[in-house]
């Protein structure tokens, strides 16, 4: 397993990081325990989870993914041998039942959820502690073009800043990460850390994949010139990037034929690219997902992918894609086509 610089800190995270979101909903308490050992034997020492996993996001299961890490934590009592991640969640008209819905980054927001989660996850820190969407309306979610709205109102950024220093202070989190922002967030939150000597950014996690590229053109470079690496997630597009969607019945048990809400990557465009995507995989002997992960984790302003699983057949198929190089031809090969699909899915 490779291990990469977490931005400016001396953190080392693997360059795959396991990604939790099915706890509580696809997986049970011990596949969730099963999973984590898995992950940890092979390597990887990077976990991400959030306050509002499993998803899809309910009142009934809300915590549970942060409960099942803190009970393998407590279990295997190995907390000093991995990083850490969870996040903030944002505003969202549907999470009425998350601190009454009244959601954001505001002093009560980020103290009430960040020690709510301290107790799930049965630790007294986090290593990374990530701002989950923006608090303002812009475009995320799979939104390209932005509409601004001139009364748009949100906390302060110097204010969240300032909350989350007195975190790191405190002991409860020793480094900030962004998540589904946008260039101009990302620069003004690390403008304002220098200026006013708050904490700095050391990652962002946004989506990343061979159907959705969006992050290369005004984040790849912030990435790069500010250390700010991506943490990318949905690298396989929910799966559809396997090729399990489409040909034929969709597998009984796949989050897309579960989940209706996860139409993302099933657009008729999304399909035509995962098809050519797929095909190139298999001219050239190689499994579709493992390229599709190969490929983000290849990236040099990738510090982590975030790989995730139902069952460890696929755990290991996800693992097993850290030691794939893609061939020159290949790369040259997913270029061609991006060309030709160009961001499907955003």
């Amino acid at each position: 397993m490779q291990y990469r610089r977490l931005g400016r800190t001396d953190i080392e995270v693997s360059a795959l990081c396991l990604g939790t979101m099915t706890y509580g909903e696809q997986n049970t308490e011990s596949e969730a325990h099963q999973q984590l050992d898995a992950a940890l034997a092979a390597g990887i020492n990077f976990i991400d989870t959030a306050e509002m996993y499993p998803v899809p996001p309910m009142g009934e299961t809300q915590g549970l993914t942060e409960a099942y890490i803190g009970s393998w934590l407590k279990a295997r009592g190995n907390r000093d041998q991995i990083i850490l991640a969870t996040k903030v969640s944002g505003p969202s008209a549907s999470f009425t039942y998350l601190r009454g819905g009244k959601l954001g980054f505001d002093r009560n927001n980020i103290e009430t959820a960040l020690n709510e989660s301290l107790k799930r996850l049965q630790t007294d820190y986090v290593d990374l502690y990530q701002l989950h969407w923006p608090e303002r309306s812009t475009n995320y979610f799979g939104q390209l073009g932005y509409q601004h709205q001139a009364d748009d109102s949100f906390t302060a950024f110097e204010e969240v800043l300032t909350v989350l220093a007195e975190q790191v202070q405190a002991g409860k989190i020793r480094h900030i990460g962004l998540s589904n922002e946008t260039p101009w967030g990302t620069m003004r939150f690390l403008q304002l850390a220098e200026q006013l000597n708050l904490p700095r950014a050391v990652s962002i996690q946004n989506p990343y994949n061979l159907l959705n590229r969006s992050f290369e053109v005004g984040l790849a470079e912030i990435a790069h010139r500010e250390d700010i690496g991506l943490l990318a997630y949905s690298p396989m597009a929910f799966g559809a990037l396997s090729g399990k969607y489409l040909d034929g019945p969709w597998p009984a048990d796949g989050r897309l034929t579960l989940f209706e809400r996860f139409q993302r990557y099933t657009t008729p465009q999304g399909v035509a690219a995962t098809r050519a995507y797929v095909d190139l995989a298999r001219e050239h002997g190689l499994e579709p997902a493992q390229m599709a992960l190969a490929y983000v984790t290849s990236r040099p302003f990738v510090s982590s992918n975030i790989i995730g699983a139902t069952t460890m057949a696929q755990l290991q198929q996800n693992i097993a894609s850290a030691e794939l190089i893609l061939s020159a031809e290949v790369l040259d090969a997913i270029e061609a086509l991006h060309q030709q699909h160009t961001y499907p899915c955003p």
